[in-house]
């Protein structure tokens, strides 16, 4: 079987933002692939749809290949990079991360001076506050080394750490990248007519899921993602309800759509019968591919089954590895009963 922390750093050192996916993580997901299914294609946003042929329903897999990071958009006269996000951050949080541009130019993002003066403190920071560092003192020196428009990402790979635990960057959602390959190795003859999906730009609003499950009008469609989890520190004094190594969970809503409850169901059963621990997943703020697969076709079931994991959109991303292989062997168990 697939092993999940060498897979996601042989997947983290191809990470890319969203828009870039195609240059180097799409084609080590397709060779990953290959040998499971029967065709892989690539649309025109980019997205990798590889097919499994059956004659039964369709059914629609969906992991997002796309990471969070930064685009340069300037330099000033002492060489400080200006950046955009590319997905969504906590800009407070960004302070001292280390980046990675695809040409081999390694940065650290500071906040400005001025930025030390605002009435509302570290608190109220904004991108715009920020620069990365590439160690240059000049503007001329940087557009050396960078140009307008080229893409970083968090520097850094996955690590084992205490326990079952892995840390580091773009669990979201190359783990669940993992997850799919995972479900893959473990398929069987399954009835259904199967669309393993690798999907673009989802951390810029869902929209290469959106195109793919247009294309495809599945019958069933269910994303796998993160979430997040409870078992930390700062949730102290407040409900805890999702734990890392307590399985992977079924989201009942977030804020972008509400699951099917039937396939909810289905996948409970299915999961208790394999004598696989899921977790329920209620999210009050964010979403994922599954709103753009449940509104895609008059007739679709959709839901999400996510891997808890602590400290989202940051480099140091925390999951345990339990959860992802019982992801996989849920998603497998689905499409081979």
């Amino acid at each position: 079987m697939f092993d999940v922390l060498q897979l996601h750093q042989m997947l983290v050192r191809e990470a890319r933002p969203s828009g870039a996916e195609q240059t180097g993580i799409a084609k080590i997901l397709k060779e990953m692939a290959a040998p499971y299914v029967d065709e892989i294609t690539t649309d025109a946003m980019g997205n990798l749809i590889c097919h499994k042929k059956g004659k039964g329903k369709k059914v629609m897999l969906c992991a997002h290949m796309d990471a969070i990071g930064f685009m340069v958009t300037g330099a000033d006269a002492h060489g400080g990079l200006s950046i955009a996000p590319i997905g969504g951050f906590d800009p407070a949080s960004l302070i001292n991360t280390r980046v990675l541009f695809p040409n081999g130019t390694r940065g650290i993002i500071k906040a400005k001076e001025t930025a030390k003066t605002l009435s509302g403190g570290w608190t109220s920071i904004r991108m715009t506050d920020l620069y990365v560092d590439i160690g240059v003192t000049s503007e001329k020196e940087a557009m050396k080394k960078v140009a307008i428009g080229d893409l970083a990402v968090f520097e850094g790979l996955p690590q084992a750490v205490a326990g079952h635990r892995i840390m580091g960057p773009y669990a979201d959602d190359l783990i669940g990248c993992v997850v799919l390959l995972l479900a893959m190795e473990q398929m069987e003859n399954s009835k259904y007519d199967v669309y393993f999906v690798f999907s673009t730009q989802e951390e810029v609003g869902c929209r290469g899921a959106k195109t793919a499950s247009l294309a495809i009008q599945p019958d069933i469609a269910i994303a796998t993602d993160v979430c997040g989890s409870d078992d930390t520190p700062s949730q102290e004094g407040k409900n805890r309800v999702i734990f890392l190594g307590k399985g992977p969970t079924v989201k009942i809503k977030d804020a972008s759509v509400i699951c099917s409850p039937e396939l909810n169901a289905q996948l409970k059963k299915i999961a208790k019968k394999a004598d696989l621990t899921v977790q329920d997943e209620i999210l009050l703020g964010g979403g994922t591919d599954t709103c753009s697969m449940q509104m895609s076709g008059p007739n679709v079931m959709a839901t999400c089954v996510s891997i808890p994991t602590r400290h989202i959109h940051s480099a140091a991303e925390m999951y345990d590895w339990r959860d992802v292989e019982q992801a996989g062997a849920l998603l497998a168990a689905f499409l081979n009963q």
